[in-house]
């Protein structure tokens, strides 16, 4: 009862539309009429009537009105159920197939396909109208003449709308006279019926068919072969048919709906039409939840990509800034680099100055021991005079005034000495750099100090020992003169720790390491200028 309704609701909108001239969605109840008994293509041809003159010509078409209308019942059994009605590609398909094999030509995929790409660059489906003109255009029918295609129409009207399984003359045994008679039989989906003629005018009987029904073969009999015998509950039917094939045909037709009613499933075709709505529901279903998929999918892929584009992003940015902290690190490895160099330079310089003045430092060492052994040779054969004056008393009194101007000059040489002990102690403590570079300079100075002290002290001693042997110089003094005056000569070639005791210059003389009045004082200001130079210049450079 709901595919009935179904099917009557599509006619009456088709109506409706027609009869709703001005499109208010409104029509007065003298347009529409109803009565409470009809049959369905009565109704539909009314409806028919109702509306196709407004929405088609048929001058232009192959078709007859008969044909159209059937064609407009095919479109509505066919149709989708949503309004405004239409049909989609796999139903057309499925249309124009039948057909074309009910005309007994063959189907064109490859023109349909073609067709197809048109019509979904359009709207992917059609309307009662354009079918009809579609079919009535002859454009998948090339070839076919116009009385093949309203029989190709009228079959597949018979087998969708009609509910005809099968139709064709065969002989049936009457039950009366037993005689056989040829009749045309039309199989639906709970009945065969039998008439007269093709044009299912004259009705001759109706065979009822059920759950309880059966369907066999029988062997040939009273010259009739190809027999076959339906079984109903009150009747039994013997039928021949023309040959085995059709026999064979018609049993297995018989079979299908008896089987259909008693698993209590609809015609074949409606079954077939509930499947392919059921499949293009499902192949929606997963259609739509497979754009969901990618809709979602594209968003996470937006997002996705976003991200990519944010981590891109930071990426050059941290390349960026791990360029430039490269750059700068090269920058500062560079400056390093040559800040370590100019180091490296200076210090090489300063190791270069040091090694030349520690050759100069024992350049003068080596004059200072040289001097020094020539002053002990000097101190031996001044023993020697000495013994010679202690035999000399005529120069008791000259000796007496050398010995006093020794005195002196030892006294001046002393305060000398502590006053540049002083200067040398004031000097190292400024500074605890300088200290340690003059650190070898100092200690040679001190040791030298010290041998000039020892020195002294022993001039002291040798000077107490004159004393004692003044009296003995005295008598020796006369023989030592002529040694005296050559002594003098060597003596005076000589400017050491040790001066001739013979009237000179009375003023202070400077006392350092390599003897008594060895530098003048302006010399001893420059050495002291370049020494605070060289300070200067070490303490800049650290």
């Amino acid at each position: 009862m709901g595919l009935l309704r179904d099917e009557l609701l599509k006619s009456i909108w088709h109506a409706f539309t027609a009869l709703d001239v001005d499109q208010s969605g409104k029509v007065s109840k003298s347009q529409l009429k109803v009565r409470d008994n009809f049959d369905i293509l009565e109704f539909n041809n009314v409806c028919w009537t109702l509306c196709f003159k407004k929405n088609i010509n048929m001058s232009h078409l192959l078709i007859s009105n008969d044909d159209a209308f059937k064609v407009w019942c095919i479109f509505n059994f066919l149709s989708e159920d949503r309004y405004p009605l239409v049909v989609i590609t796999e139903e057309i398909e499925y249309f124009l197939r039948k057909l074309m094999e009910d005309m007994g030509g063959i189907w064109n995929q490859e023109r349909f396909d073609d067709y197809k790409l048109t019509l979904n660059r359009k709207q992917q489906c059609l309307s009662a109208w354009e079918l009809i003109e579609l079919v009535g255009m002859g454009h998948f029918s090339k070839g076919m003449n116009r009385q093949t295609l309203s029989m190709g129409i009228s079959e597949v009207f018979q087998e969708l709308i009609l509910d005809v399984l099968r139709q064709g003359y065969m002989m049936k045994k009457g039950h009366k006279r037993k005689n056989w008679t040829e009749r045309w039989f039309v199989l639906g989906p709970n009945s065969m019926s039998y008439y007269v003629r093709e044009d299912l005018t004259d009705k001759k009987g109706e065979i009822l068919l059920d759950r309880n029904c059966c369907v066999e073969s029988l062997p040939d009999k009273e010259g009739k072969k190809c027999l076959f015998i339906v079984k109903c509950s009150d009747k039994s039917f013997e039928i021949s048919a023309s040959d085995k094939k059709r026999k064979q045909e018609w049993i297995q037709a018989i079979q299908t709906c008896i089987q259909l009613l008693r698993l209590g499933l609809p015609a074949p075709h409606l079954e077939a039409k509930l499947r392919r709505r059921e499949l293009r529901q499902k192949q929606q279903a997963e259609q739509g939840e497979l754009e969901e998929r990618m809709r979602l999918l594209q968003i996470a892929n937006e997002n996705k990509h976003r991200q990519l584009e944010s981590m891109r992003k930071k990426l050059e940015e941290a390349a960026a800034t791990a360029t430039l902290e490269e750059q700068r690190r090269k920058q500062t490895q560079t400056d390093l680099q040559d800040r370590y160099r100019t180091d490296l330079e200076r210090e090489k310089m300063v190791r270069q100055q040091m090694e030349e003045q520690v050759a100069q430092k024992s350049s003068e060492l080596e004059q200072y021991l040289q001097r020094v052994r020539e002053l002990e040779d000097m101190y031996h054969r001044l023993e020697d005079a000495l013994e010679d004056e202690r035999q000399a008393r005529q120069d008791e009194e000259t000796m007496r005034k050398l010995q006093t101007r020794l005195l002196e000059e030892e006294s001046a040489k002393r305060a000398e000495l502590e006053q540049i002990h002083l200067q040398q102690q004031r000097a190292i403590s400024q500074t605890q750099a300088e200290k340690q570079e003059l650190e070898s300079e100092r200690l040679a100075k001190e040791t030298a100090l010290q041998a000039a002290m020892l020195q002294l002290e022993s001039l002291e001693r040798e000077r107490h020992g004159a004393l004692e042997q003044y009296e003995e110089v005295r008598m020796k003094l006369e023989q030592a003169a002529n040694k005296t005056k050559s002594w003098k000569d060597k003596v005076a070639k000589h400017e050491g720790m040790v001066r001739l005791i013979q009237p000179g210059d009375k003023g202070p003389q400077r006392m350092t390491n390599w003897g008594p009045a060895a530098f003048t004082d302006t010399e001893l200001d420059l050495r002291k200028k370049s020494w605070q130079e060289k300070k200067n210049h070490n303490q800049s450079a650290q």
